[in-house]
């Protein structure tokens, strides 16, 4: 991956983690002050509807964690980022390295994402076509939030066919 779209990416996710922290401390503060709505709108707004309420705040910080910790996952898997026991790889040479790490692919990561991408793309598909919005006078447009699961999931399984045919090619 190029530095340039690391440097990217790592930025854009920084700025979730950063706006996250700034909703949490405004929705803290307007919780202990009693604030609720925020603002009104006259007509229903994109994403936030009639109002931005408590619960807006609430339900824009589990969205801004799901980015922050689902996006990334692929960009962590290619930056080779993911967890193992490296105290017992370590000792393996290279090629006996991209054994287990193509055996671990494909016994787990593969058949994972085989049943959890379809899973995801029904998901935001049922949330799309419902108009799904929060109940609780929390944020509308659910489905925006719930395009991520695929759209992360999506990102991983290009990371891991591309870590897969780089594997396949060392250990030959």
């Amino acid at each position: 991956m190029g530095k340039s779209l690391e440097r990217l990416s790592l930025t854009v996710l920084g700025a979730c983690l950063v706006g996250m922290m700034f909703v949490i401390v405004v929705q803290v503060a307007c919780s202990a002050f009693d604030l609720n709505p925020l603002v009104a709108f006259d007509r229903a707004r994109a994403l936030v509807g009639g109002a931005i309420t408590l619960n807006s705040l609430l339900d824009l910080q589990w969205h801004l964690l799901v980015i922050t910790g689902l996006l990334p996952a692929g960009l962590v898997w290619m930056m080779d980022g993911h967890v193992r026991v490296d105290f017992l790889y370590q000792t393996f040479r290279p090629r006996r390295q991209a054994r287990i790490n193509l055996a671990g692919n494909l016994i787990f990561a593969a058949p994972f994402l085989a049943l959890a991408l379809p899973a995801a793309w029904n998901f935001t598909s049922r949330a799309w076509r419902s108009d799904e919005g929060s109940s609780n006078g929390g944020l509308a447009d659910l489905w925006l939030i719930k395009a991520i699961l695929p759209l992360g999931l999506a990102l991983l399984a290009v990371a891991v066919l591309v870590e897969c045919w780089r594997l396949l090619r060392a250990v030959r």
